[in-house]
């Protein structure tokens, strides 16, 4: 199910960039039972990669924990970087251009 969800995110970001965009890097590992990893990166700078594990599994406390970075750049020619992790507590995103929490 993973690798569907990241394939359709991969599919639809390939077709709306700019067609003289090239694939660089593409590495998937799915085993298909408790975790994953992906990343790429092209010809305009764009890159992400991403590590999800299964916590817990089989207990009631079963969820899935993500990491992972992507970076792009901006209409104004700022490189934007993300980290982030997503995980029983949702998605907490970090990056120079975030507002940080008061």
């Amino acid at each position: 199910m993973f690798q569907i969800i990241i394939l359709s995110c991969l599919v639809a970001m390939i077709l709306a960039a700019p067609q003289d965009v090239t694939i660089l890097r593409y590495d998937n590992d799915n085993n298909g039972l408790d975790s994953y990893n992906f990343a790429y990166e092209t010809s305009d700078g764009t890159s992400r990669s991403e590590q999800g594990q299964l916590k817990n599994p089989g207990t009631e406390n079963e969820a899935l924990s993500v990491t992972g970075t992507f970076q792009y750049l901006g209409p104004d020619g700022v490189l934007y970087k993300v980290d982030y992790i997503a995980d029983e507590n949702g998605f907490q995103p970090t990056g120079d251009h975030i507002p940080k929490p008061l």
